[in-house]
């Protein structure tokens, strides 16, 4: 295993990135930043550079271990099967798994459909576009966290499920979802927000933060 710090290309508003920089805090891995600007010059990760760190041309990408991982909880499990500290996932097969399903709900079926790419392509309907498949998510969602969540997503330990969750609770209040109509959510979302890894991973706060949006 690399002794030199991991590198992640990210932008500070990426949910993708965001849930990396959450499971580093929490793993209390120290790591560089390589800010990715999605918005100037067209979007930098649209560059032949940065292509080749991540054919997909989106964020983030993590340089770790002398391997890059373009995919965010495909780096969230690596870190959590290669480095100490607090587990990501459940030891119990049965938490895992739903611990597995909650961020495939969110990371497959909710923020694809409203990502940067998308909602450009979408035009001027690209609110109520938003609106709309967050809205279909989070009805999908609500009955399940009510099911799994203790203090946190699954149970009353912080994992992957929970990373995954404040992000997308953060695009649905950009995009003026009302988020008080799934109460699990919003308890849980308010709950995390208090937790430091949570506060030192926000988008207000990151190095690429513009100085209109700090915190």
């Amino acid at each position: 295993m690399s002794t030199s710090k991991p590198v992640l290309h990210g932008y500070f508003r990426s949910s993708c990135s965001w849930r990396v920089r959450i499971a580093f805090a929490l793993k209390g891995i120290e790591y560089d930043q390589a800010p990715v600007n999605l918005i100037k010059d067209g979007g930098q990760q649209l560059t032949e550079q940065y292509k080749a760190l991540n054919p997909m041309q989106q964020v983030p990408a993590v340089e770790i271990d002398g391997i890059t991982l373009s995919q965010s909880l495909a780096v969230i499990q690596y870190i959590d099967e290669t480095r100490p500290g607090p587990r990501l996932l459940p030891a119990d097969p049965k938490k895992r798994a739903q611990v597995r399903m909650i961020s495939d709900v969110i990371a497959s079926g909710i923020q694809p459909l409203q990502n940067l790419y998308v909602i450009q392509k979408i035009g001027a309907e690209k609110v109520q576009w938003a609106q709309h498949f967050i809205d279909r998510g989070f009805q999908a969602l609500e009955p399940i966290l009510k099911q799994t969540a203790g203090k946190y997503c699954v149970g009353d330990e912080i994992s992957m499920a929970d990373i995954c969750l404040v992000p997308q609770v953060y695009n649905a209040e950009r995009f003026k979802v009302d988020v008080g109509q799934y109460p699990t959510i919003k308890r849980l979302n308010q709950t995390l927000l208090e937790i430091e890894a949570f506060k030192v991973s926000n988008p207000s706060c990151q190095p690429d933060t513009p100085d209109d949006l700090r915190a």
